[in-house]
């Protein structure tokens, strides 16, 4: 059992959030990088550690850079060079990887995001507003740089996302931490997700250099998506035979009831007690479903994770696990509500990993954007996918299967970026680092003009 240096791995890595809780997202531009090094150093004591998780606290903040914002603070180019491709490339030259094209496009993304200006990432979740406001001020008061972006998040006031799921269900253990594993969790080993451990190969994944820059890092990739959750709804309403077929397709959708309850162990009916019990509603395989009679082979949570449903075949499934750390932003749209009022609501998705092209990117490209791997041609995933109303979704049944066919974009890509998560040793590291002559701006490792925009 691997022993990790929790007091050394920034806390949103190991440890979920509250089931209850205000946040706030704030990405910073780095002016002047001898004023921010120092400044950061003074923020480094109010930095949340994995260590003793347990203990009551009113917030944690976590920090985290661009390739272009260690570029600025004067990482050498040797290490620069060992981060991997894609991280030095930026999530927005990665757009054809990830599908991003068209509505998703990065030409259409909120400013800044995927532009040359986001440089430090702060993640700040409280347990109130009143005990948020702390931690925004202190990050306030970081000098040399200016806040280029702030996104607010929290729990809805339904205790579920904007169209209606319980989320944050499903989650693999990482092996070495101090939480036990809840039933049907996959244990992973650290590797797969932190620099400096074992992975599932048995050996550590090649980090970043030197090793006290890599070690308890991570991989962080920030991505926000609006929901047009009236479409969603419109789209069950005429498609669906009755209210009660309305909430079995979206149940076919998603792959689980809106409480939370998996097809899996109740593909006829919600059973609310079972979804929010943690000791039971993670708990469940594919490999007794092979056809997708009771969860379909394209539903989100099967295509996001597809557990044991793919042993026969060559994918691992658990070399392209991923830890997600959401959150929704924006107001709930009333009840029954059908037409879109205009506001700004969605989800926010951290991928924390060790690899953005095996876990995170491979996610997207091969399992949510494809069919292929399900033996489902070219379906997309039908809730997230880029489906644009030409979408189609396969539900099997006996006799007959059912085909949901004319799927509009349910989720439309608002902007993201790559970043790195240091260890806190790490972070001490950055802060001590010697200035660079003139900070000249980070080059990126793919000449794409949109990266530059």
């Amino acid at each position: 059992m691997p022993s990790l240096e929790l007091d050394d791995i920034q806390g949103t890595v190991l440890r979920r959030r509250p089931d209850d809780y205000q946040g706030a997202y704030l990405l910073y531009r780095i002016d002047d990088p001898a004023a921010a090094k120092r400044s950061l150093r003074e923020v480094l004591p109010k930095i949340t550690s994995a260590a003793d998780w347990e203990l009551p606290r009113p917030f944690t903040l976590n920090v985290a850079f661009t390739y272009r914002g260690l570029a600025r603070l004067g990482v050498p180019q040797e290490s620069l060079a060992s981060f991997s491709e894609e991280f030095r490339a930026g999530m927005a030259a990665r757009k054809e990887v990830l599908g991003d094209l068209g509505a998703n496009d990065p030409s259409s993304w909120n400013p800044p995001l995927g532009g040359p200006d986001v440089h430090i990432g702060v993640m700040i979740i409280a347990r109130s507003p009143a005990e948020l406001r702390e931690p925004v001020e202190t990050a306030g008061r970081l000098a040399g740089v200016s806040l280029v972006y702030r996104l607010d998040v929290g729990v809805p006031v339904t205790g579920r996302e904007h169209f209606g799921f319980r989320d944050g269900i499903s989650s693999p253990h990482l092996l070495g931490s101090t939480c036990e594993p809840l039933p049907g969790q996959d244990s992973v080993q650290p590797g797969e997700f932190l620099f400096g451990y074992p992975d599932e190969s048995g050996a550590p994944p090649k980090g970043p250099v030197p090793d006290t820059l890599g070690r308890n890092g991570c991989y962080l990739a920030f991505r926000q998506m609006h929901a047009d959750v009236a479409a969603f709804r419109r789209f069950l309403r005429e498609t669906a035979r009755s209210p009660e077929d309305e909430e079995l397709i979206a149940a076919k959708i998603v792959g689980r009831w809106r409480s939370g309850a998996p097809l899996a162990l109740t593909p006829d009916h919600d059973d609310p007690e079972l979804g929010a019990d943690p000791m039971r509603n993670n708990d469940f395989r594919y490999q007794d479903d092979p056809q997708g009679l009771r969860v379909p082979r394209g539903a989100h949570i099967r295509r996001a994770n597809p557990r044991d449903g793919l042993a026969d075949t060559v994918v691992e499934t658990r070399i392209h696990r991923v830890l997600r750390r959401g959150a929704a932003y924006g107001p709930v749209l009333p009840d029954g509500v059908l037409e879109d009022d205009g506001a700004e609501r969605g989800i926010i998705f951290v991928f924390l990993g060790a690899s953005l092209s095996r876990q995170f990117e491979f996610v997207q490209q091969v399992w949510l954007n494809d069919g292929d791997f399900a033996g489902l041609g070219a379906e997309r995933d039908p809730l997230v996918g880029d489906n644009g109303g030409t979408g189609s979704h396969t539900i099997p049944a006996r006799p007959v299967r059912r085909r949901l066919t004319g799927l509009p974009r349910f989720v439309t890509v608002r902007g993201g970026e790559y970043c790195f998560l240091p260890g806190l040793a790490a972070l001490e590291w950055l802060t001590a680092l010697p200035d660079p002559a003139g900070a000249p701006a980070a080059t990126p490792c793919s000449p794409n003009p949109e990266d530059d925009r």
